[in-house]
């Protein structure tokens, strides 16, 4: 009798710590799907509060559609797919839809990710706000001017800074050094 009690115990013990985590993890999916559900309304917002007043229709004649999927729709190229990973000449990457610059190739780095990683930005070209795509937050960047999605930024990169700006390729363009930066378009 007394072994039968010590063994509900035991299961007792070990089921309440499985329950918690469940409802945790139902509490964390619930949030998770939320988020998701508000996040096609926060890149209206986006695009509406963005320096370049082009409609949807717009910028899809403008990029090609995996550009636009990434920036206007908060996508994700393929890890490996863009050139630009591999890209190491010295010059500037610029954003994709508007042509702000975004990046100097001196902190451009080979993460091992999959994508163009970056250390640092140039001054004024990104702002964050946090993601729960994937249920824990991560933190979002995206081009200041026309509020295009860029990347995710991460705490694990070299130093000085510490930081890894994860770019989706198809977000950006490369100009070499020597050659004339486009316009910005308006």
């Amino acid at each position: 009798m007394q072994g039968a009690h010590l063994k509900d115990n035991l299961i007792c013990t070990r089921l309440i710590p499985k329950d918690r985590m469940k409802r945790r993890l139902l509490m964390l999916g619930a949030t998770g799907l939320l988020a998701n559900a508000w996040l096609p309304a926060y890149a209206r917002e986006k695009r509406e509060a963005s320096l370049i007043n082009k409609t949807e229709a717009e910028w899809k004649k403008l990029l090609p559609t995996d550009s636009y999927r990434v920036l206007f729709d908060d996508g994700t190229e393929p890890a490996g797919s863009s050139a630009l990973n591999r890209e190491m000449r010295t010059g500037t990457f610029i954003c994709a839809a508007c042509h702000l610059p975004l990046f100097d190739s001196a902190t451009k780095y080979e993460s091992g990710t999959g994508w163009p990683s970056f250390f640092d930005h140039l001054p004024g070209a990104l702002a964050t706000r946090r993601d729960f795509k994937l249920i824990w937050p991560r933190t979002e960047y995206h081009c200041t001017r026309c509020g295009g999605h860029q990347g995710h930024v991460f705490e694990d990169g070299p130093k000085p800074t510490g930081l890894r700006y994860c770019n989706n390729g198809v977000a950006l363009r490369f100009i070499a050094k020597g050659e004339g930066l486009p316009e910005l378009r308006t």
